[in-house]
């Protein structure tokens, strides 16, 4: 089976449908990283656009 970090705590965590909380090590491991997504301190970067003109063609809205 391939093993893979766990995100949170950087153990290997085995990549098989056997552990469920994959791709981290463990149901904590999993649950210290859905509270960091709630405090925020991740975050998707978004590059903001001033109009919708510096969109590409196949994102613009049909007019």
């Amino acid at each position: 089976m391939p093993h893979v970090k766990c995100p949170t705590c950087q153990r290997d965590s085995e990549w098989s449908i056997n552990n469920l909380y994959r791709p981290f090590c463990s149901e904590r491991c999993k649950l210290i990283d859905l509270g960091d997504w709630a405090a925020e301190k991740h975050a998707i970067p978004v590059v903001e656009l001033d109009d919708e003109s510096q969109l590409p063609e196949d994102l613009k809205p049909a007019s």
